[in-house]
């Protein structure tokens, strides 16, 4: 029996075969499979769940505070029962997980959307509060007798990421509270305090100057505003001075208050984060910055020339730009070497990508995986991230942001192929 309200067990009807798709969407989703692909000891046992999993052998999924459980059918139909155990979190962490999220606003809406941003993550863990599993978190029970992660149990987990990307809160449950139970505290502790009542006027002498000089707290930090400020109108009857572009001026204001926006996030959540200050951007780095979403003509132009590069190849920079920054801008213009560990790294992530019959057929150029025949290729960052990359007219261009999953990543470069060359 749990020691938590009603409400705290779900089931989900099995999920349809994964066929050609990558099982996390979600970064949240990724963190959960990296847990287990992290700490499994036979890497044939996740190829083995991988392969049950996407041929929709999970039956359907019971989550419980700190248990996953369904019947996985082997190949040759022998239904096994499947769990998975994950620590909950103790009544002190959950205080302390509720008491940071009603700080901030955007939490408790995040997770009312079925979201879970990074920074909801980064602050929960700032309090003690893990809320992913680590490495070796995730400890499997399977009646096959396995005594570390077996194809059932993997397959659970496969499935159970798919899960996590339609609702975090999952997650959550795993971990200990329902949904009712976790909304209901959220608005008991949003719900403002009652005034106290008024006493009789004035205070004793001593008492008021004994804590005289006691300061009174610091106001909490301002809410994040949804979006980024819009600049003032430009447009009026009078000239602009000489030498002044109003379009110019326009953007640049615009591109201003988008960058305010990004650095008031940051600066909000710095203290939970402890990191410290960003690379300054190079020259030419900004001069991409400042054109994504530039109007054409005289500013586009002066921006491409900034940036040293052609207007086609603006184009691409500020693609590349508007899907991962600095690092995806790198991913796009260096080619490297990927070398020693990075290497062994990378193939094993290939490797256990797709079941072999799937896996497609990989030309390696430096840091680059074009798929033979087909307009689509995989980019890996320096970060280990794979960046999905298509043809189009005779030119790789980015297609969407990273995965950690190269199968995953792929799947979006081949949705909208481009012009068939390979």
């Amino acid at each position: 029996m749990s020691r938590y309200d009603e409400g705290t067990e779900r089931t989900f009807a099995a999920l349809p075969p994964a066929q050609g798709r990558g099982f996390a969407q979600t970064w949240w989703g990724q963190a959960w499979l990296k847990s287990l692909e992290d700490a499994a000891l036979d890497s044939q046992q996740l190829k083995a769940g991988r392969r049950l999993a996407r041929a929709g052998a999970v039956g359907a999924v019971t989550v419980r505070p700190g248990r996953i459980t369904a019947v996985v059918q082997d190949r040759d139909r022998t239904a096994r029962r499947a769990d998975v155990l994950l620590e909950e979190l103790s009544d002190e962490q959950w205080d302390r997980f509720l008491d940071m999220a009603v700080e901030r606003a955007g939490h408790v809406a995040a997770l009312l959307d079925r979201e879970m941003p990074p920074h909801l993550v980064e602050d929960a863990a700032a309090a003690g509060v893990e809320l992913l599993p680590g490495m070796g978190d995730l400890e499997p029970e399977c009646d096959c007798d396995a005594w570390d992660h077996c194809g059932h149990t993997a397959a659970l987990c496969y499935q159970v990421a798919r899960l996590l990307d339609q609702d975090p809160l999952v997650l959550l449950l795993m971990r200990g509270r329902g949904e009712r139970a976790l909304l209901g505290a959220l608005q008991a502790r949003s719900a403002p305090r009652a005034e106290p009542v008024a006493g009789p006027e004035g205070v004793d002498a001593a008492e008021a100057y004994a804590t005289g000089d006691i300061l009174p707290s610091l106001p909490t930090l301002p809410e994040l505003p949804s979006e980024p400020g819009t600049p003032p109108s430009l447009d009026t009857d009078a000239p602009p001075a000489p030498g002044i572009d109003p379009g110019a001026l326009h953007h640049l204001a615009a591109r201003t208050a988008v960058e305010a926006h990004r650095l008031l996030a940051r600066a909000l959540r710095a203290e939970a984060e402890q990191q410290g200050s960003e690379p300054e951007l190079t020259a030419a780095q900004d001069a991409v910055r400042l054109a994504v979403g530039a109007p054409e003509g005289s500013v586009a132009a002066r921006l491409a020339e900034g940036s040293g590069r052609s207007r086609e190849g603006l184009t691409l920079a500020t693609r590349a730009w508007s899907l991962g920054g600095p690092a995806a801008l790198a991913v796009l213009e260096e080619e490297w070497t990927v070398e020693a560990e990075t290497l062994v790294r990378a193939r094993a992530a290939l490797e256990a990508a797709w079941d072999e019959d799937e896996r497609p057929v990989l030309r390696a150029g430096f840091n680059r995986w074009t798929v033979v025949g087909e307009p689509a290729q995989l980019r890996l960052g320096r970060d280990g991230r794979w960046w999905p990359y298509r043809k189009e007219r005779g030119r790789w261009v980015p297609a969407e942001g990273a995965a950690l999953d190269p199968a995953t990543a792929l799947s979006s470069a081949e949705a909208d192929s481009g012009d068939g060359e390979a």
